[in-house]
């Protein structure tokens, strides 16, 4: 082993602690987010403000995204995180204080300036673990974000019973509390130049971003359209989801939050226990064309299962397992196709086309559900997701971009 290169049990140290930070702040933000449809409805919001307000938080993400990744390539992942925490926990103190429509919107603005680190965590994941085992670390990391998913809703739905600012404050506190966690026990990630080597030279932080519009048609360009599109499918549904459960079958702000917890719960079995074997048995873009074709599935029959008990036990697991499959793989193929002096700004490019589909997604859904049937945007995600599976398919094998080798991993049992 090389000096200064971390080792094996220093390298998982390092994942799992970044993996507890993911958890803890993807608890405050699922302690609000449920609860915020059924705010704005109560300030007479109609479904189209509410699909706005929702929207806010990836239309900050989609701006901040690429320039936090720059940052994090400049100066490293861990400031970058640790920023990004801390501006989380003044978008939740806004929430708490929130009782006008703007007031909502600010507060999921500021929070997805800061929730533009997500594609930072991604290069950390690709700055510490071998190519050959970042789809599994990846799909750890997004089942962090899920087990938060699974806590989130519950604390929220009992913060909710003290007052309307309670969960707004309990995650601004949480925030913090993640913060101080990660500036103490998450060391930098970024490889450090050799002593006297010139900085590798850097484009403008938006050429990436041009150069997936220009070239559509190259390979790391074809991975992050298929994020993209793929987010604008998943990001529609879930931005609908509320009302349609709320209109169609009667669930309320005091019930829907255990139906979060369930979908969560299936996310991280998926992510920590069949994602690993699956990439292993038939690798990385066969894991992700699997995955679009059950999202399509699972939204197809949404609107067609008119029995709750059905739906939730047939149809709702279907979307987290087809999620699970293709968010995390195509993840891991960009990262093993971009430059490791640019991976921060690629993963952010990655993020604002998905920010991009999360700002765009809530608003055409929500206007469909209102003005042509409850059903129709589950259809027309799934005609998104179709036109990602014509993507995904036409990825072909492809050789990494950097062979530099990375100090093995054991892999998850």
């Amino acid at each position: 082993m090389s000096a200064g290169r971390p080792s094996q049990r220093d390298q998982l140290r390092r994942l799992w602690v970044l993996i507890a930070v993911a958890f803890v702040d993807m608890i405050g933000f699922m302690l609000v987010l449920p609860l915020l449809p059924f705010y704005a409805i109560r300030m007479n919001a109609s479904p189209v403000q509410v699909g706005w307000i929702l929207a806010a938080f990836s239309i900050a993400q989609l701006v901040s995204a690429p320039l936090w990744g720059r940052v994090s390539d400049r100066f490293g992942r861990r400031p970058a995180l640790l920023i990004g925490l801390l501006a989380s926990a003044i978008a939740y103190v806004v929430f708490g204080f929130a009782h006008t429509l703007w007031l909502l919107f600010m507060s999921r603005f500021v929070q997805g300036a800061g929730g533009g680190t997500t594609g930072v965590a991604q290069a950390y994941v690709a700055d510490t673990i071998r190519p050959a085992d970042r789809a599994r670390a990846l799909g750890w990391l997004s089942s962090a974000t899920s087990a938060g998913v699974v806590v989130g809703p519950m604390i929220g739905t009992f913060a909710g019973k003290l007052g309307q600012a309670a969960p707004g404050f309990i995650a601004a506190a949480l925030c913090i509390a993640n913060a101080l966690f990660a500036w103490h026990w998450l060391p930098e990630s970024k490889p450090a130049l050799p002593p006297g080597a010139p900085l590798p030279p850097r484009r403008p932080v938006w050429a990436p971003a041009w150069q997936v519009l220009r070239e559509p048609g190259s390979p790391v360009a074809q991975l992050i359209w298929t994020y993209g599109v793929g987010m604008l499918a998943f990001a529609g549904l879930t931005s609908v989801l509320p009302l349609f459960f709320h209109y169609d079958f009667g669930v309320d702000q005091s019930t829907w939050g255990y139906y979060l917890t369930y979908f969560g719960a299936l996310s991280v079995v998926m992510r920590i226990v069949l994602l690993g074997p699956i990439v292993d048995r038939i690798g990385e873009r066969w894991t992700m064309r699997t995955g679009c074709l059950v999202l399509i599935v699972g939204l197809v029959l949404y609107p067609l299962v008119h029995d709750l008990h059905l739906l939730t036990i047939l149809v709702v697991p279907l979307v987290p397992i087809g999620t699970a499959l293709l968010f995390p793989s195509t993840t891991s193929l960009i990262s093993a196709r971009t430059s490791k002096h640019e991976l921060g700004v690629t993963m952010g490019v990655a993020q604002t086309f998905g920010g991009i589909a999360r700002a765009v997604a809530p608003v055409a859904s929500t206007k469909a559900f209102e003005a042509i049937g409850h059903g129709w945007p589950f259809y027309l995600a799934a005609g998104i997701v179709g036109v990602v599976s014509v993507i995904a398919f036409r990825i072909g094998p492809m050789q990494p971009f950097e062979a530099t080798p990375v100090p093995d991993v054991p892999a998850a049992t």
